[in-house]
């Protein structure tokens, strides 16, 4: 018999120093009026030197069980999104593990870049809902400003470092949690966003027609129609499966790369802003950490009931995107 699913804790976490659009002005040419209105930014957050994507998850994490009222050790299975591990390997989920002590926990690392933690989610939930766990710690977290090109201003304005957590917990109404998802893929657009590392083969960039270069490339225009295309194919397909309109859902919590992606967005699915969770104005793009850092900001100034419909819905480099359905509880 299937479970439902609650999320039971939430936690956030950004480095202490902010890199503001002011910032940038000095680095690049650009202004605090061109990166606002182009992209809602005004801010986002930068790892300290000593600072590592696990150090960052492990701060959201300790957050989201103190919130749930949960130790470490009751943890069943921790799954980490990231697109910039500590290590090629071990996983980074096993340095979380160490770091707060759940020494019961199996542990995962998932990349599928901005849309890590919606792939996290659903596959968490899932654990939940068979009953193979009774708790599962789902992160998001990434620090990019070690990847981003400080001397490209289209790209170098967008990204910042950040983590997320949330604790899904087994319940016994079936009516809660996970109610229905879609993830989707296109190989063939894998060149309108990537990251080449330093040892990445020359015939695999030749076929993307790639820049060699270890940092963030992406054509900004084009993942903008494909990414307002996608997401709102998604929302709308699990719309259509579950006999629901947009005017019931409680909050749509997307993948936080651009304001201007977000609001076209909304127009058309037909949902106000006011109901569209928003944190890149002070924290960017922080790819895997940006839907529970706005789900975090959400929960805690608008708050959510029992029963509320939540959509969740990202892109990605990939190309990757998708919309999970939840049901809180």
């Amino acid at each position: 018999m299937p479970y439902g699913v609650a999320v039971t804790g939430l936690g956030a976490y950004v480095p202490e120093r902010r890199l503001t659009n002011h910032d940038l002005s000095q680095m690049v040419e650009t202004s605090d009026e061109w990166i606002v209105t182009r992209t809602g930014i005004r801010e986002r957050r930068v790892a300290a030197p000593g600072e590592g994507t696990s150090h960052l998850a492990t701060r959201a994490a300790r957050e989201a069980l103190q919130h749930a009222g949960l130790s470490p050790e009751e943890i069943g299975f921790i799954i980490l999104a990231t697109t910039t591990p500590d290590l090629t390997f071990p996983p980074t989920a096993c340095l979380v593990q160490a770091n707060l002590g759940a020494k019961r926990a199996a542990t995962l690392d998932i990349n599928a870049v901005c849309s890590g933690f919606l792939n996290a989610l659903v596959l968490g939930a899932q654990f939940v809902q068979s009953g193979a766990y009774r708790h599962v710690l789902v992160i998001g977290a990434d620090t990019l400003t070690r990847i981003v090109d400080y001397t490209d201003r289209a790209t170098c304005i967008l990204f910042g470092d950040g983590a997320g957590a949330a604790v899904l917990s087994r319940v016994e109404d079936e009516s809660v949690g996970l109610v229905d998802f879609t993830l989707a893929a296109d190989g063939e657009k894998a060149g309108l966003v990537y990251c080449p590392h330093r040892s990445s083969p020359a015939k695999v960039l030749e076929q993307l027609g790639a820049d060699p270069k270890p940092y963030i490339h992406q054509d900004g225009r084009a993942v903008f129609k494909v990414a307002v295309q996608g997401m709102a194919d998604a929302v709308n397909t699990l719309l259509d499966r579950q006999g629901l309109s947009a005017g019931d859902l409680r909050v749509i919590v997307p993948h936080q790369a651009n304001l201007r992606i977000m609001d076209a967005l909304a127009e058309r699915l037909g949902i106000p802003s006011g109901r569209v969770a928003n944190c890149i104005a002070e924290y960017g793009n922080t790819s895997a950490a940006t839907i529970p850092l706005a789900l975090h900001k959400w929960y805690h100034q608008e708050g959510l009931e029992k029963g509320d419909y939540v959509m969740f819905t990202a892109f990605a480099g990939g190309l990757l995107w998708g919309a999970a359905l939840w049901r809180w509880g």
